[in-house]
């Protein structure tokens, strides 16, 4: 059996390589506040622009935040519509951002499934950013964890004998370091199908924070306690 790579050499977490947030609450925020959810979408955005530019001034290698599941198409219409306006308009107004920190996007899940217009933007994201060298922003969308474990699953049988190894190296994540921290906002503590194979020795950090309202600072403070603890890999 193989034990996962570990993070650090030391008994305690110490730094973070590989982050992943399940972004949760836009909704919420924008009902407490009376607003439509809409707006509580576009806050999120500006969120994530937040974030994503606080996380290389913290060491991370791998930031991975759950966009759109594959259960998100339950949405209406309405909601599905303003999510792909956001998500076209994000990368319209920061790619070049992105390539100038030396950012480089990587998507998880089937993106392929969207519009041809959406496609079409992010296969042009993907190209503007991939010889980048800085940290990697992982973005699900269209993404499901069981259906990822299926695909790879089914991958691996196509090879030869079906082990963790040959399922692992079949993962959307494969080229990525191990998952080390999986953050969710908004005070749900549940994965949601998310990154399920790879948060098998993660550490979890639950925040009842909204997500328009996370910042940096929040994400420091996680990958913080996250150095406090100590992973034994099913060890003593």
């Amino acid at each position: 059996m193989t034990v996962p790579a570990v993070a650090s050499g030391g008994p305690e977490g110490g730094r973070a390589r590989h982050v992943a947030i399940i972004m949760d609450g836009n909704g919420r925020w924008a009902k407490k506040r009376h607003l439509p959810r809409a707006v509580g979408h576009q806050r999120g955005v500006e969120a994530v622009r937040k974030v994503v530019r606080g996380a290389e001034g913290l060491g991370l290698e791998v930031l991975t935040l759950y966009a759109f599941s594959t259960e998100n198409w339950r949405r209406p219409e309405e909601e599905i519509s303003d999510l792909m306006g956001l998500m076209k308009r994000f990368i319209l107004s920061d790619l070049e951002e992105m390539a100038e920190n030396n950012i480089r996007l990587k998507i998880i899940g089937d993106y392929k499934a969207f519009a041809p217009d959406v496609v079409e933007l992010i296969d042009n994201a993907l190209a503007h950013t991939a010889s980048n060298t800085g940290t990697t922003i992982a973005v699900a969308l269209n993404y499901g964890s069981m259906d990822e474990i299926a695909r790879a699953a089914s991958k691996a049988a196509s090879e030869g004998p079906i082990t963790p190894e040959t399922i692992a190296a079949h993962l959307d994540t494969a080229d990525l370091p191990p998952l080390d921290l999986l953050i969710r906002t908004s005070g749900e503590e549940r994965l949601s199908n998310f990154l399920l194979w790879q948060a098998a020795y993660a550490e979890l950090w639950f925040t009842d924070v909204l997500w328009p309202d996370f910042t940096a600072e929040h994400l420091k403070q996680a990958m913080d306690a996250f150095a406090t603890r100590e992973r034994r890999y099913g060890g003593r």
